[in-house]
């Protein structure tokens, strides 16, 4: 009898994978798999479960958040048994899933993953040591991920991120940077970087337009110069949640390696969780290193753009005017308060 190992986050999203485990269960079992059921305990627990004991089963399924899956990934890849993986999405924003078009009911994706098709995808590897599924990010607003509060996620899905994002547009920054790849050096102030493979990113569409193949052993790269001032940044960012990559402000190439070179500290995010703090960083795209089995859902990746596009623009636009607003009350306050004491 074939053998499944099933790892899943119950604290994730709004932990309704628990309402629903006996028909989850009783999908895999009815395709002849004999299930093992495992809650993840604390962070870290399901990496350590699936990298002792992976190795014993048929398939894995992890269900979860985008750091479950990147969790599951990273304990999986050195396996000498390229034992394939499934995914249930249960998390706030599930990028990955919403870039592979998985069903976002949990039981119509486990019947999906069991009756679907095997899958090989490029899995990043970061500085030699840490692996990655969709995304390394620096720069404007990617600590949001890990450092918006749980219960916002659960509550508030991926507007939560939005929602913090907005919150700390004073804080961006630009950074020094040098870029080289394939032989070709970029250098410039940058605001923002995302070095994926992936359609979607913090919940929102993205590269469309430059075709994103999973298994090609190509990153899409996505970088912002520095703008003048945070509005001009939130109008740049509703740029790129509907795709208009084009401009000035945007960099976008595909590679498979790359390292980038910075002057001062660079916070890092991996996959939405901390990557740590780099001067210098390697990225390399490990071609078609991780084996999934998924099966697709009928909407198609244009058709889901298109369904998101226009709440995303009219959100981020709106937010930027109302921004705007603030910063001119405050702005008049101050020249007010400058001519009083004149």
């Amino acid at each position: 009898m074939k053998k499944l190992l099933f790892v899943f986050n119950p604290f994730a999203g709004k932990g309704q994978i628990k309402n629903e485990l006996f028909n989850i269960i009783d999908i895999f079992t009815q395709e002849g798999y004999d299930v093992t059921v495992y809650p993840t305990q604390y962070a870290g627990d399901g990496g350590r479960k699936l990298h002792e004991e992976a190795g014993n089963y048929d398939l894995v399924v992890a269900s979860g958040g985008d750091g479950t899956l990147s969790e599951a990934v990273s304990a999986m890849i050195g396996l000498d048994k390229k034992v394939p993986l499934g995914y249930i999405p249960a998390g706030s924003t599930n990028d990955v899933a919403m870039s592979l078009g998985l069903p976002r009911n949990p039981v119509e994706c486990a019947n999906a993953v069991a009756h679907g098709v095997f899958f090989d995808y490029d899995i990043g590897l970061f500085n030699g040591d840490t692996n990655f599924v969709y995304v390394a990010a620096f720069g404007a607003f990617t600590a949001v991920s890990y450092e918006t509060p749980q219960e916002y996620k659960n509550k508030f899905g991926h507007a939560a991120y939005i929602v913090e994002a907005l919150r700390r547009l004073n804080e961006i920054r630009g950074y020094d940077l040098v870029i080289e790849h394939d032989g070709e050096t970029i250098e410039g102030s940058f605001a923002l970087g995302l070095i994926s493979n992936s359609q979607s990113i913090a919940g929102m569409k993205n590269f469309i337009q430059h075709g994103v193949c999973y298994d090609d052993g190509l990153f899409e790269v996505c970088l912002i110069r520095t703008p003048g001032n945070p509005i001009v940044l939130s109008s740049i960012l509703a740029d790129a949640a509907i795709n208009k990559l084009t401009g000035p402000h945007f960099v976008t190439f595909k590679t498979s390696k790359l390292t980038i070179k910075s002057k001062q500290p660079l916070a890092w995010s991996l996959d939405g969780e901390s990557g740590g703090v780099h001067d210098e960083v390697e990225i390399v795209n490990l071609k078609q290193a991780i084996r999934l089995k998924i099966g697709f859902n009928e909407i198609t990746a244009e058709q889901e753009f298109v369904r998101m596009q226009a709440p995303a623009e009219k959100l981020l636009r709106q937010s930027a005017e109302e921004y705007f607003k603030v910063q001119e009350k405050t702005d008049s306050t101050f020249e007010d308060k400058d001519d009083t004491d004149e």
